[in-house]
């Protein structure tokens, strides 16, 4: 039996509410008296989002309309999904939805373990200055540019390149990395692995710093080896931090870095370098077919968020560990 909560009187028979009896308007105003200052310093923030991420959602309309540059977003005809229904039976929707795929899961089977490696790694070192040497190292090309970096990679990869050099060194003939498909996904796995792994490791190098030290102690006391140190201490503790990354890099399976792929490839290489965000661009940009590039790239975001709910979902019931 539910347990009544009789409204209290004050003065001349005067109803005051309790917290639970007020309505959500009513607790919002107390709220807003009692915090005005913290919701005034949250206000830039607030505007922030509503300027620029929920308010442009406004212009998914272009996806279903036949959008003319001429008129503004809501003018064009409503043809609800045609443009999709053109790219899926279009002859590109195959070769994109690989080459995608294929890039993102394969830099993230390469670029995800070796952070925790190096992480791992490190945290086993005793010499402090050999970390700071390290950390400050593998840091570094993360806070280049991109287009610094592809210029790098050109260059190294070139006929002429260095790479070319020490082959040739040992009297192999030449290999045009960057004109033939067979190689793009080699050179793009790994300068991607080579640019991010140190400024990724960061999270797990916060997480191992965080492990009680007695427990390690303790480890040594029982013998434990230090590979039976990283197995059974080190890796569990921070296993939820792990798994917390990993539905974040799965959240952007379909959003391949762009300006990267972009700035390698050539139409040599459209057989396993073309993907949907160079498409989109493609179609937008150079074609002006801003409706078709709209649909693109919506249906490109969905599959994001499915893959997110899905894998969150996953990991809720195998590991205890979820986004929410």
């Amino acid at each position: 039996m539910e347990t009544q909560i009789a409204p209290i009187t004050k003065g001349k028979g005067k109803v005051v509410k309790t917290g639970a009896q007020k309505s959500f308007s009513e607790r919002l105003k107390v709220d807003l008296k009692q915090n005005w200052i913290l919701y005034l310093m949250a206000l830039p923030a607030i505007i922030y989002f509503i300027v620029y991420c929920y308010a442009p959602m406004a212009g998914l309309y272009i996806a279903f309309s036949d959008f003319k540059i001429s008129g503004g977003i809501f003018t064009g005809e409503f043809v609800g999904f045609k443009h999709l229904i053109n790219f899926f039976h279009s002859h590109y929707f195959g070769r994109l939805l690989r080459n995608t795929l294929v890039l993102s899961l394969e830099t993230l089977a390469f670029g995800f373990p070796i952070p925790i490696i190096f992480a791992l790694v490190l945290n086993e070192i005793q010499s402090k200055k050999f970390k700071k040497l390290a950390q400050t190292v593998t840091y570094m090309p993360h806070f280049i540019s991109i287009v610094v970096i592809c210029g790098l990679v050109v260059d190294f990869f070139s006929i002429n390149g260095l790479i070319n050099t020490i082959i040739q060194a040992f009297g192999v003939q030449p290999i045009a990395f960057l004109s033939d498909p067979k190689w793009f996904r080699t050179v793009y796995v790994g300068s991607e692995v080579w640019q991010n792994f140190g400024w990724d490791s960061v999270v797990f190098i916060a997480a191992l710093t965080g492990i009680d030290l007695e427990q390690f102690e303790a480890a040594k006391l029982d013998g434990a080896s230090r590979w039976k140190t990283i197995w059974h201490i080190s890796l569990p503790s921070i296993l939820p931090t792990i798994v917390t990354m990993l539905l974040m890099r799965i959240g952007h399976v379909m959003s391949i870095g762009f300006e990267k792929v972009f700035n390698l490839y050539s139409p040599a290489t459209y057989e396993t370098a073309d993907i949907i965000s160079t498409f989109v661009y493609r179609q937008g940009i150079l074609g002006a077919n801003f409706s078709s590039a709209a649909s693109i790239g919506l249906f490109n975001s969905v599959i994001n968020l499915i893959l997110v709910v899905m894998m969150n979902k996953i990991s809720r019931k195998l590991t205890e560990s979820s986004l929410w």
